[in-house]
């Protein structure tokens, strides 16, 4: 009887671990994240970064590049990262296999599993951009890093994604009409084949803020803000949406769609507002940011999806941890940070500044260091206990 009570258990084991390694591959970790953007010569070091992150309970970090003081500062934290392949190096990648290998082992092999990188962006916003080449170029890097990672036995652990702007739809008002362009779809419907086969989510770059400076006279700014509002009725689908973003979403939702993707899911890879702008961006205020940011918080607590994809929990990375001082073009690009160069907050949204970070954060390499993974000492613990109970019987 003992013999068959610990073959069950064995095979408990064997399941439960099995379970939590599908559960530490997945790209993204609950409902909010953050973009750590670094153009800039005054803000915190990767090491208090990573301090001021662990503070602020936030576990999802995208970065632009694969900077590797950031992976050594970020090793052994428990951040779930998404490093970038600028678009500089996108033709390169397609063009040459082997240097996509070189990149993927360089880059991402070489710090795992210590730094936890979940996944990468294979180039921002190249679709519906001036770069025709670049749109020719995409699917192929896409599929050489992939093809690297999946002969490195890392493609189960490292997402391939890339995110797009709004410039590859028309017609997205109201969302049920939202279409792919057609200049883009030729593109688009084979880089989406290939993500459905590898079960990667379709990322948007999503910005009320620039729709509403776009066409201040006929959106109101509450709506956008997530502030009490009649919003919009969709005729066709029967839904109402009582913000922008919601309706961003599912006007996404609904081109991937009518392009053959019903079942693929959207993430939000950029959303924010500016606390500063030039005179004719009246809406970039710091009470406005704040409002956004502190709303969008809340709306993404609840862990519930948009009205056309009730199911489908909305998961979004808050463009940015910082304001960015050489950023070019308007002053709103370098006024999107939720923390100033300091590492004090801009606005309160409920996040604390570097200062109480650094004094109250126990450090987690130091735990670490000590062995074990959260996720392993959750396997050993419910072990113990499931051992426990069947030695009893």
């Amino acid at each position: 009887m003992k013999s068959h009570h610990h073959r069950l258990m064995f095979m408990f084991l064997v399941i439960f671990a099995q379970k939590i390694e599908l559960l530490t591959a997945k790209a993204f970790t609950g409902t909010y994240g953050i973009n750590y953007g670094r153009i800039a010569d005054n803000i915190p070091s990767p090491d208090e970064v990573a301090t001021l992150l662990r503070a602020a309970k936030i576990k999802n970090v995208r970065i632009y590049d694969a900077d590797h003081s950031v992976l050594e500062a970020f090793s052994g934290t428990g951040l779930q990262l998404v490093v970038g392949l600028p678009n500089g190096l996108v033709k390169e990648m397609s063009a040459n296999a082997s240097h996509a290998m070189t990149w993927v082992k360089e880059n991402v092999q070489a710090f795992l599993p210590k730094t936890s990188i979940c996944g990468i962006a294979v180039g921002n916003e190249i679709l519906g951009g001036s770069d025709y080449e670049l749109w020719e170029a995409l699917l192929g890097a896409v599929k050489n890093i992939y093809n690297a990672l999946d002969k490195l036995g890392l493609a189960g652990v490292v997402q391939i994604t890339t995110s797009h702007s709004q410039a590859v739809f028309a017609n997205s008002y109201p969302p049920s009409s939202c279409i792919f362009k057609e200049n883009v779809a030729q593109f688009m419907k084979p880089l989406l084949e290939f993500f459905s086969q590898i079960g990667s989510p379709f990322c948007l770059n999503a910005y009320p803020f620039l729709a509403y400076m776009s066409d201040p006279e006929n959106i109101d700014i509450n709506y956008a803000l997530f502030q009490k509002t009649k919003g919009i009725y969709d005729m066709k689908t029967d839904l109402h949406y009582d913000n922008m973003l919601d309706a961003q979403i599912d006007a996404t939702y609904a081109a991937l769609e009518d392009a053959g993707f019903k079942k693929m899911e959207v993430i939000v890879t950029e959303t924010g507002w500016a606390s500063l702008g030039d005179s004719n961006e009246a809406a970039a205020t710091v009470n406005n940011a704040r409002t956004y940011n502190y709303n969008l918080r809340k709306r993404l607590a609840k862990k519930k999806g948009t009205p056309l994809r009730p199911k489908m929990v909305l998961k979004a990375y808050i463009f940015a941890i910082f304001n960015e001082n050489l950023k070019s073009g308007p002053t709103s690009e370098r006024n999107f940070g939720l923390f100033k160069p300091d590492g004090s907050i801009s606005y309160d949204i409920g996040f604390h500044g570097l200062s109480s970070a650094e004094s109250s954060l126990l450090s987690l390499k130091a735990v670490q260091s000590q062995g074990l993974s959260k996720s392993y000492i959750l396997i050993l613990t419910i072990s113990a206990a499931a051992l426990v109970l069947f030695l009893k019987q």
